[in-house]
């Protein structure tokens, strides 16, 4: 894909998270997606969205900034919604959470086929503060 194919396509895969739409979302990533310190796979990737979509109904990210370069995409995010649901053990606590993200995307044949980006430490921080 050429730099501006690349940031339509993030684009939308962004909006699908956004709509949280896990059925586009699972059509934009590799069925076998490696994730550095995560498990790998579609299925667990989908897991995990569909945890804190729960958790937060009104989670939405916002793009800082985005970096193309060949068959990756640099993305600096921030994100935010109220926590009403469950998450990571930690019951709900009505408060709204805000934080600095950031993902390493490589893509083929437009899916992801490996990430790498923040863990959730400080969301879990804000939740458990």
């Amino acid at each position: 894909m050429e730099p501006w194919e690349m940031r339509e396509w993030y684009a939308d895969y962004l909006d699908a998270c956004n709509r949280h739409d896990l059925d586009a979302i699972r059509s934009l990533v590799d069925p076998a997606v490696r994730r550095a310190h995560l498990p790998g796979g579609a299925d667990a990737w989908i897991d995990d969205l569909a945890e804190l979509f729960h958790a937060f109904p009104d989670w939405r990210w916002r793009r800082i900034q985005l970096i193309v370069e060949d068959d990756r995409v640099a993305a600096h995010l921030r994100g935010s919604g109220t926590h009403l649901g469950p998450f990571r053990g930690i019951a709900p606590t009505r408060r709204r959470a805000n934080v600095a993200e950031w993902g390493m995307y490589r893509i083929a044949k437009g899916r992801i086929v490996e990430f790498s980006g923040t863990e959730p430490i400080e969301l879990l921080a804000q939740l458990e503060a």
